[in-house]
């Protein structure tokens, strides 16, 4: 691998880097199963099967990660799981 790749790839992964944030949704005592399911199948274009799973670990561990992205697109669906009285938080990792 040449000097030029190996400081374009360092590049890209620093970029990516910076660019990637999670949507993590934390367990409450308000919402039910089919109400998070439908919601994230809705905002964040899940599967059943991954609405069902993440709704799973919330409940069990207490939170999930339910969408990795950049800002960008992760923001505005933050503020419809917001909407949908979802408790959740935008991180940057």
């Amino acid at each position: 691998m040449g000097i030029k790749e190996k400081i374009q790839e360092e590049t890209d992964v620093a970029e990516k880097e910076a660019n990637e944030h999670q949507i993590v949704l934390f367990n409450d005592d308000v919402n039910t199963f089919d109400h998070v399911v439908e919601t994230l199948i809705h905002v964040c274009e899940h599967t059943l099967e991954q609405a069902e799973q993440c709704s799973i670990i919330v409940h069990y561990k207490g939170k999930c990660t339910v969408k990795t992205g950049s800002y960008d697109d992760l923001e505005p669906r933050c503020s419809k799981l917001l909407q949908a009285d979802l408790s959740l938080s935008l991180i940057h990792i």
